[in-house]
C-alpha cells in the first residue's frame, strides 16, 4: 500500500514544463491585444485565460496531479476573489446612483472652476493620495473621486490614460501608505514585522517614488498643448447647472462613506451604505431626473422605485445639451462590471490550477537558487511578486506567497523581516493595477472606463516603486539587517538603530 501511495504521487515538474503556461499565456495575451485592442476585455483575454488554464491541467495531470485536486484549487482561488466580485458589483450600483443624484455632476461642476490643466494632473494625484491614505481604499478613491476627477480630466482636454495614470499613482501611494489598508496590514503580518515599523521603513522607498512622480505630472502639465480652455469649460458648468441641481450638501453622501471607511466598516456595507444613500439624495434633489430615468410623469414614488433600481443595476444615461457632457453622464451600473467579473473568475481558474498543481512553486524556487547576494535577494522577491500578479491574477497572492517562500531566506541572511515587507508591497501591491487581467487592474479598468493599457505608462508611482526598491538594495541604502544582540530588540518590536 504504501508503495502505491508512493508511486501515485505526483512528481516535481520541471522547470520548462511550469512555464509552458506562463509562456502561452503571455504570447496570446500579446496576440488579443494587437488584434482586439481596447476590445481585448469584452471576452477574447477570458478565453486566453481559459485555453492557458486548461494547458496547465494537463501540466499538472502529466506530472501526476489528479483533476480533483486541480478542481479544489480552482474553487479556493475562485472562493478567494469572492471579496473583490462583490466589491467590484456594489461600486458599479454606487457609480450608478452618484450619478442619478447628482453627486458626480457636482464633483465635475465644483472641480472646473477650482482646477486647470496646468496644476491638474499634480493635484488629481495628491488628492487622490490624501483620500486613499485616509480611507486606507484605493479601489474606493478610484470609485468615487477617481471617477469625478477623470469627468474633470477630459473637459479640460486632458488624454484619459494621463488622468488614469494621476488618480491610481496618488490612489496606491495611499493605500500603500495607510494604516487601515489591507494589504499594508499583510504584508507585514507575512514578512513578521510590525505594522509601524514596516510603514515607517517602506516610507524611505515610498516617499521618493510619490515625489518623482509628481515632477514628471509637473512637467506635463507644464509642457503639452492643451485643447480645454476656460471659455470651452463654461458651457459644460452650463450644461451641468441646467440638468442638475447642483449644491454642496450632495458631498454629505461621500463624506458618509469615507466617514465609514476611516471608522473600519468593511467595505461592502459601506459601498452599499453609499449607493442607498446616493439613491435617497437623488429622490431629495434630482426628482426630475429620477422622471427622465424612469421614463414616466407622475407616480413619484413608483419613478423613483424604478430610477434607483435601474441605476443599480443596469445603464442609464442622463441627457443634457451638450455632447461630451452627455458622454460623461453615463454609468453601466452592476451589469456593467460582468464582464471584469468574468475576467477575474477565468484568472482565477488559471492561477487556482498553477498553484495547485505545483508549477507556480516549481517556478519560485528557482527563482530563489538565483539570489546570491543582498540587492539579487530583493530583486528576486520583486520580480516574484510581480510574476504572481501576472500569472495568479490577485494582489493578495502576490503577497501572501512570495512573502511565505522568502521568509526564512531573509533571515538566513541576517536581514530583518521589514526588508521583506518593504518589498512585498513595493513590488506586490502597486504592480497588481498594471496587469489587465489581474483582478486589480481589470476593476480599476472598469471602474474609470480607461483601458489598462491606456493608463500604464501614465502610472508613474506604480512603475517606480518596485525600481526604487530594487535601486535601495543595489547601494545597500536603509537596509536593515541583525546583529548578534538584535534579536532580543526584533522579538520586542523595535527597531534595529544598526541601519
Amino acid at each position: 500500500m504504501d508503495n502505491d501511495t508512493m508511486s501515485e504521487a505526483p512528481r516535481r515538474p520541471k522547470l520548462y514544463e511550469a512555464l509552458i503556461p506562463v509562456v502561452f499565456l503571455t504570447l496570446l495575451i500579446s496576440v488579443n491585444v494587437f488584434i482586439f485592442g481596447d476590445d481585448a476585455l469584452a471576452g477574447s483575454n477570458q478565453m486566453v485565460l481559459i485555453l492557458s488554464a486548461a494547458l496547465a491541467a494537463i501540466v499538472a495531470i502529466r506530472t501526476g496531479h489528479k483533476w480533483v485536486t486541480l478542481h479544489k484549487g480552482i474553487v479556493k482561488a475562485i472562493g478567494s476573489a469572492m471579496s473583490a466580485i462583490l466589491i467590484l458589483f456594489l461600486i458599479g450600483s454606487l457609480a450608478g446612483t452618484w450619478l442619478l443624484s447628482g453627486i458626480v455632476p457636482s464633483m465635475i461642476y465644483y472641480g472646473l472652476q477650482i482646477l486647470n490643466p496646468t496644476i491638474f494632473l499634480v493635484a488629481a494625484c495628491v488628492v487622490s493620495a490624501i483620500v486613499s491614505l485616509a480611507t486606507g481604499s484605493s479601489w474606493s478613491t478610484v470609485a468615487t473621486l477617481g471617477v469625478a476627477l477623470l469627468g474633470i480630466g477630459r473637459t479640460l482636454g486632458i488624454p484619459e490614460g494621463i488622468i488614469g495614470g494621476a488618480i491610481i499613482s496618488g490612489a496606491y501611494f495611499g493605500d500603500k501608505m495607510s494604516p487601515l489598508s489591507d494589504t499594508t496590514n499583510l504584508a507585514p503580518a507575512m514578512a513578521g514585522t510590525d505594522l509601524f515599523t514596516h510603514i515607517r521603513y517602506m516610507a524611505w522607498t515610498t516617499v521618493p517614488s510619490i515625489s518623482i512622480a509628481l515632477i514628471l505630472f509637473m512637467v506635463i502639465g507644464l509642457t503639452r498643448a492643451h485643447d480645454g480652455t476656460i471659455n470651452d469649460i463654461k458651457p459644460v458648468l452650463t450644461a451641468i447647472d441646467d440638468t442638475f441641481r447642483i449644491t454642496p450638501l450632495l458631498f454629505l453622501v461621500p463624506a458618509l462613506v469615507i466617514t465609514l471607511i476611516i471608522k473600519k466598516v468593511p467595505a461592502l456595507p459601506a459601498l452599499l451604505s453609499g449607493t442607498l444613500a446616493g439613491g435617497v439624495f437623488a429622490m431629495i434633489f434630482q426628482p426630475h431626473i429620477i422622471y427622465q430615468v424612469s421614463g414616466m410623469e407622475d407616480q413619484f414614488a413608483v419613478a423613483s422605485y424604478i430610477a434607483v433600481m435601474k441605476a443599480m443595476y443596469t445603464n442609464i444615461a442622463v441627457i443634457t445639451d451638450h455632447e461630451m457632457v452627455n458622454s460623461l453622464l453615463e454609468t453601466g451600473g452592476m451589469s456593467g462590471m460582468l464582464n471584469t467579473v468574468w475576467l477575474i473568475i477565468c484568472a482565477m481558474i488559471f492561477g487556482g490550477i498553477m498553484e495547485s498543481g505545483g508549477l507556480l512553486r516549481r517556478i519560485t524556487e528557482s527563482v530563489i537558487r538565483l539570489a546570491h547576494n543582498t540587492s539579487s535577494l530583493i530583486a528576486s522577491t520583486a520580480g516574484t511578486c510581480m510574476f504572481f500578479n501576472l500569472t495568479a491574477s490577485d494582489q493578495y497572492l502576490a503577497i501572501v506567497v512570495p512573502g511565505r517562500m522568502f521568509a526564512d531566506v531573509y533571515k538566513e541572511r541576517g536581514l530583518n523581516p521589514q526588508n521583506l515587507s518593504r518589498t512585498l508591497e513595493d513590488s506586490g501591491t502597486v504592480t497588481s493595477v498594471l496587469v489587465p487581467w489581474n483582478t486589480c487592474g481589470a476593476t480599476q479598468s472598469a471602474v474609470l472606463g480607461v483601458p489598462t493599457v491606456a493608463f500604464i505608462p501614465y502610472a508613474f508611482f506604480n512603475l517606480i516603486s518596485p525600481l526604487m526598491t530594487i535601486l535601495f538594495a543595489s547601494l545597500n541604502i536603509r537596509i536593515s539587517r541583525f546583529r548578534k544582540n538584535d534579536k532580543e530588540r526584533k522579538n520586542n518590536g523595535e527597531e534595529n538603530p544598526h541601519e
